[in-house]
């Protein structure tokens, strides 16, 4: 033997004893050497690689793919798109997976492939001629990152191929999970919090960021693990007739795979499999979520097919939520777009299922009286579906005498209106829509809008660059913007032809009708439909702002909670600035016209199905200046279901009740009749 292929023979003995060794470590989590070792055999490596750099092989622990970031990851779009899973929580969810596969698959034998669902990164690994040339994050399942440099120093992955059991195939594609095994993330936060360095909350997210490094050398310092879990491509064709059956051929490669890994020949063997391994999940050296159920033959998958975002042959079975206990320290009220407020309790922070969670929303009012949960209190937290945190239940038996009980507030933390949640209501809200700060951009949103004051061209983007230079603080600041012209210059790509279109449309709104400006408000409860009943029986706004709840309550269309609604808002001191800012401002509508009997009045339609002469907006419109009530729904009371093509549910409905059903022919003809075309 000459000297060359004696020193080729030494590096390839080292690579697999170190591969071996890596493989007891960091997926068996069962050490076979002590760590002064395994650096001696290292650092012989690596002492002949640089003596003999010619001679340095593909697959050596020691490749770092040297130490300079790289500037940005590149988009790889997957040859196989990456598909997610169906998740099923329970018994009854899983047996409903079995019948809708044994449904398709009539008279067949079924036997289903358990593995491990693993909590880590989603990646895809591509071998050419046996040797690894790219690694690919899953991404959105179309397009994803190219991490070949960080997995490179995956230390218990392959990067060269080879078998004495069979040939390499000239092309493999191989699907599988990047993790950090538990007792190397253990390990790797006890070292980072000696140093004072930044530890993390659970070993997914250690993976997840080691692999996104666009340094190298970040990632070959973190023990992360590969465990390959399907082939989404072999040329040629690898010969297996079933999943197990690939990844026991994959292993032959050097692949590592879960743990456990069972062939079960009905679904109830499934559930017992399911249930041993959630017993033990504790002992398993990897984090895990779930277990994945597949169908085992290939030829049956093939036969399954996919839904659009997911295969037929598969899903995933999740864990029971993992439960904590934990103080309330605070609950604060958060105001959302819409006004509504949401308490959400400020807990010591707890880890719970892997997750420190330190924030979690109570829903309502009535959420925290059902809990009886107070300020102090110590709670069972869970994470449902191991992703939304939720306070499972009080421990009053814990409870100290300073436990302060929560109240709903009388006044909006945001802007000091008042709240209000109706009798019967669930949700209590800020009624200072016009002003509050946390509802601006809906409020503004709603405002512009094609059938309010109808804005042209003041969209989100617009919006948020406003709000950004202080421009509007409620809807009134609209018709000062005027005011701000060079500040609007200033806003990327709006030159002077966009701002004047701007203000000009703005003008243009000051014009409008009593039924758009009603409707432009916001006020809950009150839709297009409800604001034209308002103007057509109050006439004019002041009469609408003075209304009792009775004379509220005789408007077609309105109800007792939306007459509540309507007061609130004119009962808010703030809405009553803004509203009188934007009469200021000249916002006007022509006189009332004395009301006449109109040919529809008061008769509930519903335009449904696609018209080819009109949208269902020109429908609905040439209804109302009928008189007629304008419906989403359809239901006894309606007099007509105006019906295009595809009408679909809607139509099915008013055949069944009796209900008056129009083509569109028709309904062309009676609009016809009445003046409308």
């Amino acid at each position: 033997m000459t000297q060359d292929s004696t020193i080729k023979a030494q590096m390839r003995q080292l690579i697999q004893i170190l591969a071996k060794h890596n493989h007891a470590y960091y997926v068996m989590d069962q050490p076979s050497i002590e760590d002064s070792e395994y650096d001696q055999l290292f650092h012989q490596l690596k002492a002949l690689e640089e003596q003999y750099p010619e001679y340095i092989q593909a697959d050596t622990p020691t490749n770092k793919v040297g130490g300079k970031a790289l500037p940005k990851f590149a988009s790889v779009t997957h040859a196989v798109p990456m598909l997610s899973l169906g998740n099923v929580f329970n018994q009854e969810d899983l047996f409903a997976f079995a019948r809708r596969v044994e449904e398709r698959l009539p008279n067949q034998k079924i036997q289903y492939d358990v593995e491990l669902k693993f909590d880590g990164l989603a990646i895809s690994l591509w071998y050419e001629q046996g040797i690894l040339v790219r690694g690919v994050t899953r991404g959105d399942g179309e397009t994803g990152e190219d991490i070949t440099h960080n997995v490179r120093t995956i230390r218990n992955l392959p990067k060269v191929l080879s078998s004495v059991q069979g040939s390499v195939p000239a092309l493999l594609e191989v699907r599988g999970e990047v993790l950090m095994p538990k007792a190397g993330f253990e390990k790797l936060n006890a070292e980072n919090a000696a140093k004072g360095e930044k530890t993390f909350a659970n070993p997914r997210n250690a993976a997840a960021g080691s692999l996104r490094q666009l340094d190298p050398a970040i990632a070959a310092s973190r023990p992360l693990a590969f465990y390959a879990y399907g082939i989404a491509q072999c040329e040629p064709h690898h010969g297996q007739t079933t999943m197990s059956a690939s990844l026991e051929w994959l292993t032959q490669f050097g692949f590592a795979v879960g743990e456990c890994h069972f062939i079960c020949d009905s679904i109830q063997e499934v559930q017992q499999r399911y249930e041993e391994i959630n017993a033990k999940r504790q002992n398993l050296s990897v984090e895990i979520d779930g277990m994945v159920i597949k169908v085992d033959s290939l030829k049956q998958q093939k036969q399954l097919g996919f839904l659009s975002r997911e295969p037929r042959w598969a899903t995933a079975y999740k864990f029971p939520a993992v439960a904590a206990l934990t103080t309330v320290e605070n609950i604060d009220w958060q105001v959302g777009r819409t006004g509504t407020l949401t308490p959400v309790a400020r807990l010591n922070p707890v880890a719970v299922g892997g997750v420190t969670v330190s924030n979690v929303t109570l829903h309502n009012i009535g959420e925290i009286h059902r809990l009886d949960v107070r300020i102090g209190d110590t709670v069972s937290v869970y994470r449902s579906g191991d992703v939304i945190p939720k306070v499972e239940k009080v421990w009053p038996e814990f409870r100290p005498d300073d436990a302060v009980e929560v109240h709903l507030p009388e006044q909006c933390p945001m802007c000091e209106s008042p709240v209000v949640m109706p009798e019967g209501e669930a949700l209590a809200r800020c009624s200072g829509g016009l002003y509050c700060a946390a509802q601006r951009i809906e409020a503004i949103r709603h405002f512009v809008s094609r059938k309010a004051m109808d804005i042209e061209g003041l969209g989100e983007r617009w919006v948020e660059s406003l709000l950004h230079l202080d421009l509007l603080k409620n809807v009134a600041d609209i018709y000062c913007l005027h005011e701000h012209r060079e500040q609007l210059l200033t806003i990327e790509k709006m030159g002077e032809k966009s701002v004047q279109n701007l203000l000009d449309a703005i003008e243009h709104s000051k014009k409008t009708t009593l039924a758009s400006f009603i409707y432009a408000l916001g006020i809950r409860g009150v839709g297009e439909t409800t604001a034209r009943m308002l103007a057509n029986t109050f006439q004019t706004f002041e009469a609408l702002q003075n209304a009792d709840i009775e004379a509220l309550k005789k408007t077609p269309d309105v109800g007792e909670i939306t007459a509540e609604w309507i007061i609130d808002f004119f009962q808010a001191e703030h809405n009553l600035e803004v509203v009188k800012r934007l009469l200021e401002v000249g916002i006007h509508w022509d006189a009332p016209i004395a009301p006449t009997r109109q040919p529809l009045n008061g008769e509930s339609w519903v335009v449904t199905g696609t018209l080819s002469s009109m949208g269902r907006d020109d429908a609905t419109q040439l209804l109302q200046a009928l008189g007629a009530r304008v419906s989403g729904s359809v239901s006894s009371k309606t007099k007509c279901v105006v019906a295009g093509e595809k009408a679909g549910s809607k139509l099915e409905k008013a055949e069944k009740l009796g209900v008056r059903v129009m083509n569109e022919a028709e309904f062309l003809k009676l609009m016809a009749e009445y003046g409308q075309m």
